[in-house]
């Protein structure tokens, strides 16, 4: 197969009708990196490497360096940092004790304008960073306060597209907090189902799995339903590449890429924006190897004698278990993609989807 670079791509400019923002939660330039020599065996051979409009985004928090999923994807998302652990509220929120100023997110600013939306995740749908696009909360924990505002938006008729897991960690915490979320569904005429299994016919897919989620199918699905709005759609996809697991995480890594490259190729290029990112970087290095050997080399027997816990070392690879601040890659393709280049806030992801949307900030 060619690579992309080898034919024009899109020239970054005009206003778009749909974005698809794409999230590699742990994601960082040591894992994209990675990620090309285990499915290539060379660097730079990734889809999303191929793409001219590329950025460095800063991901720290407004307290810390170093942000979780819910700061991170919340800058990304309303364009405003907060604490960690705090989704789409502002900075005068005080963690799990009090609510800062509601902030007003990208799928909102969809809905408020009549366009179709979705998430889909391979984690927990009321996780941080599908959360911080359909609802706030001083919490990241609160999962049924966080599902209950698929069924009572703010604006819109709410989040059209809900693929995802997490149900059975979603459903213990809205039994013991007394909300019934299949309830509230009725009454809004929606079904949660509990596979991707759902019939065509229906326009506004819920899912919520267990586990196996296939994120290409329900990506395929969710873009298929919000294709039918005339006016366009915002759709959100993520995929898990935390490397604690170095052969889990970068094999999600080369997957989320190849279906980037297939969206690619299903869309219509000139009027919609894909955009690539993470919500921060993880403590991955390539610290060594040969090129005549598997990046992998040694994982294997390295899992045999050693805890999970444990910092992986092998020939190649010094994998541990936390986030880091360094910069991570913005990489983006069609309408409005000009405009990501250099070192930019994470907040400045946000501006560009405003912007190639058209639109201005508003409450």
């Amino acid at each position: 197969m060619a690579l992309w670079a080898q034919s024009p791509a899109p020239k970054g400019k005009g206003r778009a009708k749909n974005i698809i923002l794409f999230l590699a939660d742990a994601g960082g330039v040591p894992t994209v990196n990675a990620a090309s020599i285990l499915g290539y065996g060379e660097p730079q051979k990734l889809f999303v490497q191929s793409w001219r409009q590329i950025g460095l985004s800063d991901t720290s928090t407004a307290s810390q360096w170093v942000t979780d999923s819910a700061a991170g994807m919340t800058a990304i998302v309303t364009g405003v940092k907060t604490h960690n652990g705090v989704i789409s509220m502002g900075p005068d929120t005080v963690r799990g004790k009090q609510d800062g100023a509601p902030l007003k997110t990208i799928l909102e600013y969809a809905e408020e304008h009549g366009l179709s939306t979705g998430v889909v995740s391979n984690v927990n749908i009321t996780d941080a960073t599908p959360a911080a696009c359909y609802s706030q909360a001083n919490d990241r924990r609160k999962f049924a306060e966080i599902f209950s505002r698929i069924f009572q938006p703010r604006f819109g008729d709410g989040v059209d597209v809900v693929l995802g897991t997490g149900r059975e960690a979603i459903w213990k915490d809205a039994k013991a907090k007394s909300i019934d979320i299949d309830g509230m569904a009725k009454a809004k005429g929606r079904t949660i189902h509990s596979t991707l299994d759902i019939p065509e016919t229906e326009s506004r897919p819920i899912a919520v799995l267990d586990r196996d989620f296939d994120v290409p199918k329900a990506t395929r699905r969710a873009i298929k339903a919000l294709s039918a709005n005339q006016k366009g759609y915002f759709l959100m996809v993520e995929w898990d590449t935390h490397t604690d697991n170095p052969k889990r995480g970068l094999e999600n890594m080369v997957g989320l890429d190849k279906l980037i490259r297939e969206v690619a190729g299903l869309v219509n290029q000139k009027d919609t924006l894909l955009i690539f990112t993470a919500d921060h970087s993880f403590e991955l290095r390539t610290k060594g190897g040969l090129r005549a050997d598997p990046l992998l080399k040694g994982f294997d027997e390295w899992q045999k004698s050693h805890k999970p816990s444990e910092t992986v070392e092998i020939p190649a690879l010094r994998v541990g278990h936390s986030h880091t601040g360094e910069e991570v890659i913005v990489a983006a393709q069609g309408p409005g993609a000009g405009a990501v280049s250099g070192f930019l806030p994470n907040t400045r992801i946000f501006e560009v989807m405003m912007s190639a949307f058209g639109w201005k900030r508003s409450k």
